[in-house]
């Protein structure tokens, strides 16, 4: 198994309580230095009451976490339990460099601490690693600061700046909220216009945010977040920005100058001292290349978790499957595939 974050841990916890051996039968590589998958490396910031949903672990429930805290803190230390209470044995750190066919119908899985062959691969990379930083005419040429959501540390650093957030998902509304009271000045810019939700988030609105993004990997195109289809949430802080407007959103410019950006039509430049890019984040599966698994769409084709090119690859985390809950569901949903294709069994449909 490749990650350990929300995804490889709930497939580790799966496939020990269906006897499944740490180390006998499975290996869990993780490339990060600590427990706590991608949430290690989130800013001090984001606190666990600013997280957009964070579901249990199966088998260990979160309970008492304090809202103020950071959110790295408070799911290091979950997840660090959680490894130590099922005895899941991370191997970290361990990097990954490539997974290919081996001899006998196996895959050879190369890494920085050696090489293993395996029957099976349940791939829990995530995203974290792969931040999307688009292109813009004239970002090469920007004599002041661009950094992505991946490096941001808090808003104390932009102090007394001019700040561009490009980016319309929950990080850019979170960045701008934070960053307006220290900043000089602040410019939000979104490709598409931004869409608020209002009332609960129920399980029937979850269950068809999910459909869409499972329709899109399916059919082998990349898969969108969950969290891209459900809309931003109309909450009171929202509501404030919107108010104030630091939520004033301008559409996407169309270059980039050495001291800002600028617009065509109509014809405008805003001064920037840092361009901000939250502009989410691609599947981490540059390792499975050998395998030759993506379509011509540019995703990896999958059902349910397997990879329709090759079955003994799982990938969870991935599409439909990113969000904390899904994740749970698929590391079941593999670990059932994988001791079907073990025992010879057909798969489910």
């Amino acid at each position: 198994m490749v990650g350990a974050g929300q995804a490889g841990l709930s497939a580790a916890h799966h496939l020990r309580r269906t006897g499944f051996e740490p180390e006998r039968d499975f290996v869990v590589l993780d490339h990060a230095p600590g427990p706590g998958g991608a949430w290690q490396f989130r800013w001090p910031s984001l606190t666990y009451g600013k997280v957009h949903g964070m579901h249990a672990l199966p088998g260990m429930e979160l309970t008492d976490a304090d809202p103020a805290r950071p959110s790295a803190e408070v799911i290091t230390e979950y997840f660090d339990r959680y490894e130590r209470a099922f005895g899941l044995r991370v191997r970290r750190p361990v990097h990954v460099r490539a997974v290919g066919e081996g001899e006998a119908g196996r895959l050879l899985v190369e890494t920085s601490a050696g090489t293993w062959s395996t029957r099976s691969l349940i791939n829990a990379t995530g995203t974290w690693d792969h931040p999307f930083w688009p292109r813009y005419p004239g970002q090469e040429t920007f004599r002041g600061r661009q950094l992505h959501t991946a490096g941001y540390a808090g808003p104390e650093e932009f102090a007394g700046q001019r700040v561009v957030v490009v980016g319309g998902g929950a990080s850019g509304t979170q960045h701008l909220l934070e960053i307006a009271p220290y900043a000089a000045a602040t410019t939000w810019v979104t490709r598409r216009p931004p869409v608020f939700r209002e009332g609960p988030f129920d399980a029937e609105a979850g269950r068809a945010a999910v459909a869409l993004v499972e329709e899109r990997v399916r059919r082998g195109l990349p898969p969108r977040s969950v969290v891209s289809v459900t809309g931003l949430p109309l909450n009171d802080a929202i509501r404030r920005g919107l108010a104030e407007g630091v939520l004033d959103r301008q559409p996407m410019f169309d270059r980039i100058t050495p001291d800002g950006v600028e617009w065509d039509a109509p014809r405008r430049h805003v001064d920037a001292d840092v361009i901000l890019w939250a502009t989410g984040f691609r599947a981490a599966v540059d390792h499975l290349a050998p395998l030759r698994l993506r379509e011509p769409g540019g995703g990896i084709r999958v059902e349910g978790t397997r990879a329709v090119a090759d079955p003994r690859v799982h990938l969870v985390g991935y599409g439909p499957s990113a969000s904390t809950i899904g994740a749970n569901r698929a590391g079941r949903a593999a670990v059932r595939d994988i001791r079907c294709l073990l025992a010879g069994e057909p798969l489910a449909a």
